[in-house]
């Protein structure tokens, strides 16, 4: 069985993060196939060579023997059904649901976070978080919930677990909000921000934090914040 997973770049890309995440976690031997970003126009050259890897034109894809698997929480049921004995899903099944709940909430959620506090790796802009915390009032939001919906499920978990005790997919998929975090200095418990630096010192997001550095590949149209005032 040979799998590739077409990723974006490293330092920006938190859809490519969470499956190549995962994948590296739980010790899934696949190929990275890397896609610069250059712009996301539909003629750009990103745009154009990812078609040849699916009809979206985005990352990440996980190919399949040849068989294309796009959207992120496909590829991770696809992984989870490939690999039962890897528990990539918690093995009760209330918790599997409540698992597959965060995931989808995080999946189609927390918009402002995104729109406001775009992952990038390289950068520290706890100046530029302060401003985002003081003034918009989405990101305070979805931080409450967030906060919330993280401290319930600590809260059942011995300390220092992950989500649901052991690494699982939902790990994987709030691993680029943590990143987020720690580039804008995010506020936080106590408590939450040491499941962030968990979730940081867990070795596939190391690696990929890793990789992300090396990249020195700045990008301006994914730089709102260093190419003028904020």
């Amino acid at each position: 069985m040979a799998l590739q997973l077409v990723i974006g770049n490293k330092n920006y890309s938190s859809w490519s993060m969470r499956p190549w995440v995962l994948m590296k976690q739980a010790g899934i031997p696949f190929e990275e196939v890397q896609v610069r970003f250059d712009s996301f126009d539909a003629g750009s050259q990103f745009k154009q060579s990812l078609r040849q890897h699916s009809p979206v034109g985005k990352v990440p894809v996980l190919i399949d023997d040849g068989f294309p698997v796009w959207d992120t929480l496909a590829i991770a049921e696809t992984l989870a059904e490939r690999f039962p004995e890897l528990n990539l899903w918690p093995n009760d099944r209330h918790q599997r649901a409540r698992a597959r709940s965060v995931c989808a909430e995080m999946h189609s959620g927390f918009t402002s976070l995104r729109q406001h506090c775009p992952m990038n790796i390289e950068a520290h802009l706890p100046e530029v978080g302060r401003l985002i915390w003081r003034d918009q009032a989405g990101v305070r939001a979805d931080l409450a919930r967030l906060c919330g919906l993280w401290g319930d499920l600590l809260a059942a978990q011995p300390a220092g677990s992950l989500l649901f005790g052991d690494f699982t997919i939902a790990d994987a998929y709030f691993a680029p909000v943590c990143m987020r975090i720690r580039t804008y200095d995010l506020p936080l418990p106590a408590d939450l921000r040491a499941y962030v630096d968990r979730v940081a010192a867990l070795r596939g997001v190391k690696a990929w934090i890793d990789d992300a550095l090396a990249e020195h590949d700045f990008l301006d149209f994914e730089e709102p914040y260093r190419l003028g005032p904020t």
